[in-house]
């Protein structure tokens, strides 16, 4: 999939946080989310666990933290990612979820706004601007 045809920022557009905000590698997306919404009343930030079921728009865009990431990077496929391992149903995680969601055809399109664990927040909030504004 390419960047091409995926919302610019709109009134109502919905756009998923994942995050753990116990596990302070997993906890950025949470820690700037009022921050988010201040600056960007205009769209409908919703919180998710990557395990449950939730509705998915045609386009969907979620921000995340993504371990490995040297510098934030917006992923236009799920191909881009490696899979974690799963011995136990609870090491399935948020990328086998939304594989399988596309896999049923409930995933269109997809933005995902990575950000590194230990990016400071401030150059969080300014790459995302930036790529909810792209």
């Amino acid at each position: 999939m390419t960047k091409n045809n995926i919302n610019k920022i709109s009134y109502g557009m919905i756009v998923y946080i994942f995050g753990n905000s116990d596990l302070r590698e997993d906890s950025l997306p949470l820690k700037i989310l009022p921050q988010l919404k201040i600056k960007f009343p205009e769209i409908n930030f919703e919180t998710k666990d990557p395990n449950e079921e939730w509705e998915t728009p045609d386009e969907f865009i979620l921000i995340d933290s993504v371990h490995g990431l040297r510098r934030p990077k917006i992923f236009y496929s799920l191909k881009d990612f490696s899979p974690a391992p799963n011995i136990t149903m609870h090491d399935f995680d948020a990328l086998a979820n939304l594989r399988l969601l596309e896999k049923l055809g409930k995933i269109k399109k997809i933005k995902i706004i990575g950000l590194p664990p230990d990016l400071n927040e401030k150059d969080a909030l300014n790459f995302i601007s930036s790529a909810l504004s792209s």
